[in-house]
């Protein structure tokens, strides 16, 4: 694969995103609660390789504070992250089910890296991955 221009939007189509994405650099799951019962499936990019569209103002943030999620749908489409010591500056990661224009050849092809979040063991693989 190569760098591409992905449209994505939330379900109800209230925030879209444009996200340049080489989906062949990996994509993320991981097992902790928050991103297993939302079915986080990420892709991370740097901030200039993102732009909003719309819809991003409304926007709501979680009761567990792990992201913001559209009022209309419920979905999560995209989370900004900021600098920390575990990444490599801000980043925002792309919920790659959003994706509208991304074939399943796409998404099959794109290898994923599974985290242990559940356990605090971030840079491990989980033992069981199959449900993720």
């Amino acid at each position: 694969m190569t760098l591409r221009t992905y449209h994505g939007s939330s379900q109800c189509g209230s925030v879209r995103f444009e996200a340049h994405i080489d989906l062949s650099q990996g994509t993320g799951k991981c097992n902790c609660t928050s991103c297993r019962k939302r079915r986080w499936w990420s892709a991370t990019i740097k901030p200039e390789a993102f732009r909003a569209l719309e819809g991003e103002d409304t926007l709501v943030p979680n009761r567990g504070g792990t992201g913001l999620f559209c009022p209309g749908c419920g979905l999560t489409p995209f989370a900004r992250v900021a600098a920390a010591e575990w990444n490599n500056g801000a980043e925002v990661q792309i919920n790659v089910a959003c994706l509208d224009d991304a074939t399943p050849e796409d998404l099959i092809a794109a290898p994923v890296t599974y985290f242990d979040g559940l356990n605090d063991n971030w840079w491990n693989v989980p033992a069981e991955v199959r449900h993720l």
